[in-house]
């Protein structure tokens, strides 16, 4: 009963209608008085607390002016309650109304109402005929009442489509636009890695869309409110807000309605809210004062939620001041959602991060602190090509054999992600192994890495050039071998560059069953000998000749610059570059550091 009689006033309301003068049902008024040859006629809807004539022709002061009475004052309602005509000869002699004040206020004596229905059949109010003398209601006099009614129904029931659709319209436009923002902000999250960043983009993407002002918080591990951010409509509250969000870092947990929702993961929402049960509920009394200045009059809480897991990782509060309705069910379901998301970015934003700090541990750990030599200055650099990453598959190395002599080696694997920064591991550290404590040549070592590589089954397309430097009377000897590498620079004291071109070798794992050869440069004291890999001498849609011919003459106009410098200058020119780029600066003759 109750269902139906909610319809019934929301398809009233739908007419928007009221107890003003509407021009068509005035006419309706004045055909049924012209027609029936009576006094007053009136079109009548009865909502719950009084009935109002939209269309009336006859009636005295005050009503015709008030165009409304009290349901006490009604023979309508009885229309509306039973849903079929209402006819009385003389309401003072009948049971029902005889009591009924509108016979005194309205004179009404003699009253024929027929109902007004919609289009689903229920009846929202009559078109009614009275007289102030008692009448006998004949046949023909209710059949064209009856007709007129028909005619005014249809009437009705138009204008309740029109606002059907009018609602429809506006839903969808409403619905698109909060599809619009959901989208936007989803965009927005997902381009920041940093939480309280998109935390700040939730809550600037809900005001004033969605509300007033917004708070959106997020706890810790714990369970302990850990940030908290807010919002406001007017750029004027910035520092109000701001403050608010200082505070309710300490004070939210304690909101009976947060824990309501943290507890039970499901949104809460309040209409007319006081502010006496708002002080009473926060404690904080700055706190309390600071909500009631920006606006509170109606809130919204929805759970921040982890999609994986489900765990609640905070809440979106939304505010509307007594300016603004409270919110509705769509502004719920869209909280929920929003709280979804921005569950999901942070979610995935704590991945990121805890899956980077594992990603960088273990990548620093395959880049070489280099050894401090007498006589020998050694500087190094590594660029990675890929954002996020600390290494991909280009490496460096130099460490000192028991014999005094340093292995050098620079090489370059296939690829710049993590797969390339693991196989890279894996070659690096063959590398070490296989050359330490030997007194090989670097020939002779990657030949051996070649037979390492194929016994071992590892599958990789890598270059290197490997380097052993050893002290001389004269200054000092380099012998390298180098497989399908860039070829070694060196800056000698006079200023020459010296690119040391051999003739190519297959890359590491694909030569022959044969010994890969080594070369031997006999070096001055005072000389910068470079190794690199290619990412510094590509240039796309230019020969790799072309680079080499830049780089060697950029490391001559540098060769008396500090080694740092050298690298500095070398990795800006490569700015442009999408490969990884390491490089590995040797001078030999420089002073031992301080």
């Amino acid at each position: 009963m109750a269902d139906a009689v909610s319809e019934r006033l929301r398809s009233l309301r739908r007419a928007c209608l009221d107890a003003a003068p509407d021009e068509t049902f005035d006419r309706f008024a004045r055909l049924v008085r012209r027609l029936l040859a009576v006094p007053v006629a009136l079109v009548s809807l009865v909502d719950d607390d009084r009935q109002f004539f939209p269309g009336q022709s006859g009636l005295g002061p005050p009503w015709d002016v008030a165009r409304q009475t009290p349901l006490s004052h009604s023979f309508c309602r009885l229309v509306v309650a039973e849903g079929r005509p209402k006819v009385f000869t003389d309401a003072r002699a009948d049971p029902q109304v005889r009591d009924s004040p509108a016979i005194g206020d309205l004179r009404v004596v003699a009253y024929a109402g027929m109902p007004l229905t919609d289009a689903d059949g229920r009846t929202l109010g009559s078109l009614s005929a009275i007289d102030h003398e008692p009448r006998e209601w004949t046949a023909d006099d209710l059949a064209v009442l009856a007709e007129l009614a028909a005619a005014c129904s249809a009437e009705l029931r138009l204008r309740i489509a029109r606002e059907i659709a009018e609602e429809a319209r506006r839903n969808a436009e409403t619905a698109h636009d909060q599809l619009a923002m959901l989208a936007e902000l989803t965009r927005s999250m997902a381009a920041t890695r940093d939480v309280e960043e998109s935390l700040q983009r939730v809550a600037d993407a809900l005001t004033p869309r969605l509300a007033d002002w917004c708070v959106v918080s997020l706890l810790d591990e714990t369970g302990r409110t850990r940030r908290v951010v807010a919002a406001h409509r007017d750029a004027d509250q910035a520092a109000a807000v701001a403050r608010l969000a200082e505070l309710a870092a300490g004070a939210i947990p304690k909101a009976t309605l947060m824990l309501s929702v943290l507890r039970t993961g499901q949104a809460v929402r309040t209409a007319g809210a006081e502010a006496a049960e708002l002080r009473a509920r926060v404690g904080d009394s700055e706190l309390a004062d600071l909500t009631i200045r920006l606006g509170y009059a109606s809130h919204l809480t929805a759970p921040v939620v982890a999609p994986v897991t489900q765990r609640i990782l905070g809440t979106v509060t939304l505010v509307n001041g007594p300016d603004r309705a409270a919110f509705t069910d769509s502004d719920e379901r869209t909280a929920v959602d929003i709280g979804r998301r921005a569950g999901m970015a942070i979610d995935n934003n704590r991945w990121y991060r805890r899956q980077r700090h594992v990603a960088e541990v273990l990548q620093h750990s395959l880049l070489t602190e280099l050894p401090r030599l007498d006589g020998v200055e050694l500087h190094a650099r590594y660029r990675p090509a890929q954002v996020g990453a600390a290494v991909g598959g280009d490496w460096y190395d130099a460490f000192r054999q028991p014999d005094g002599s340093v292995v050098l080696a620079v090489g370059d694997v296939s690829g710049h992600d993590i797969e390339a920064a693991a196989t890279m591991g894996q070659l690096r550290n063959l590398v070490r192994g296989n050359a330490y404590g030997r007194g090989d040549e670097p020939g002779a070592l990657l030949s051996q890495l070649d037979q390492t590589l194929r016994g071992l089954g590892v599958s990789c397309a890598a270059t290197a050039v490997l380097a052993r430097l050893r002290h001389t009377p004269e200054g000092f000897a380099v012998t390298f071998a180098n497989a399908g590498h860039p070829p070694p620079m060196l800056a000698r004291p006079d200023g020459g560059v010296d690119v040391w071109w051999t003739e190519p070798e297959p890359l590491l794992g694909l030569s022959p069953r044969g010994s890969r050869s080594t070369h031997l440069r006999h070096v001055p004291v005072g000389s910068t000998l470079l190794l690199y890999t290619d990412g510094l001498v590509e240039d796309p849609g230019q020969l790799i000749d072309t680079g080499i011919d830049r780089v060697a003459t950029l490391l001559g106009e540098r060769a008396g610059a500090p080694g740092e410098d050298i690298c500095s200058r070398l990795l800006a020119d490569a700015e442009r570059r999408a490969d990884d780029v390491a490089l590995l600066l040797i001078r030999m003759g420089a002073a031992e550091p301080a």
